[in-house]
């Protein structure tokens, strides 16, 4: 039986003390409070590896859409970001086109989604009107004219196909539609999507495309992606260089090499007679000048190349 109950001060652990010591040993006091229902973010540079994919899909999608359509349009990307799947359905319209896509080899589903303002004045260009003065439409799609938007829906998988080609092969098909984005029930609320926000002009007209893909897609290719952006942040000049060469090495260019002297009056002109001598003030042994679009770039001699003539280079032209 204990005589006496020892006190705080004898034990020599004040309550402050006590608890210096649990946070330091103990790892549960100190442990962070986290929300589930908040996305696990992707690093940036995964998302601008994703920018500048999307980036090369619009410029494809632009120039596919303008020979489609036999019209100039113009698709800018206007943002990427990583949000949950009932933000990003909160951001779309109602009614509108949503399209859910297959993403082979991999699960799951991406969404595709065009605003009736980009909608209708491609159904309207398609059936041959004009969209100058098309007035806005606000309504469900048919199921007519979704068989008239099949090649516009083709055409659009298959350049972010292309896109998505430089980091891995993945197959996108159309699996189903729908018109109400609440009534869309192919990931859960909380999942995180990167969303892609595209701007897409058509004359007058200017609608929006949005591109919702499954973050845990992005999490499986983070290896590839990473690799992607560090091989485009190591890329020499020379690189470059090469690679734009290739591109307009097929262009076509006007090469031109004249003489040049002394003007001439239109009196002067019409006064000119049989043996008359035109002095170009042009010694023979200087050389002629070759200009590419206009632009002095060599200097050389007129030859003869059988029963044409020919321009031999002797010095490149130093400004």
């Amino acid at each position: 039986m204990l005589d006496h109950v020892p006190g705080q001060e004898e034990i020599g652990l004040e309550s402050g003390n006590f608890r210096d010591t649990l946070d330091s040993d103990d790892p549960a006091q100190r442990a962070e409070p986290y929300d589930f229902r908040r996305p696990d973010r992707i690093a940036k540079d995964q998302l601008r590896a994703i920018h500048q994919l999307h980036e090369t899909f619009a410029r494809s999608l632009a120039s596919s859409l303008s020979a489609y359509l036999r019209a100039y349009v113009a698709v800018n990307l206007v943002s990427v970001e990583q949000i949950s799947f009932t933000e990003f359905l909160q951001c779309l319209p109602s009614p509108s086109c949503l399209v859910s896509m297959g993403m082979k080899p991999f699960e799951g589903n991406a969404v595709l989604e065009m605003n009736p303002t980009l909608i209708f004045p491609v159904l309207e260009m398609l059936l041959g009107g004009t969209v100058k003065s098309l007035m806005k439409i606000n309504r469900e799609i048919t199921e007519i004219e979704h068989t008239v938007l099949d090649g516009l829906f083709r055409i659009t998988l298959n350049d972010l196909k292309s896109a998505w080609r430089t980091v891995t092969p993945m197959d996108f098909a159309i699996e189903s539609y729908e018109a109400d984005p609440q009534l869309l029930r192919i990931l859960a609320p909380n999942e995180a999507v990167v969303a892609v926000s595209m701007e897409v002009k058509i004359g007058d007209n200017s609608g929006m495309m949005n591109i919702g893909i499954p973050s845990i897609v992005v999490k499986m290719l983070r290896h590839k992606l990473d690799q992607q952006w560090s091989v485009r942040r190591s890329e020499s000049s020379e690189e470059q260089q090469a690679r734009i060469l290739h591109l307009i090495r097929n262009a076509r260019m006007q090469v031109d090499s004249r003489l040049t002297g002394p003007t001439l009056s239109v009196a002067e002109l019409m006064d000119l007679k049989k043996g008359d001598v035109l002095a170009f003030d042009y010694p023979a042994g200087r050389l002629l000048d070759l200009s590419i679009n206009g632009m002095l770039k060599f200097r050389g001699r007129i030859v003869a190349v059988g029963n044409k003539r020919g321009f031999v280079i002797e010095e490149a032209h130093k400004p």
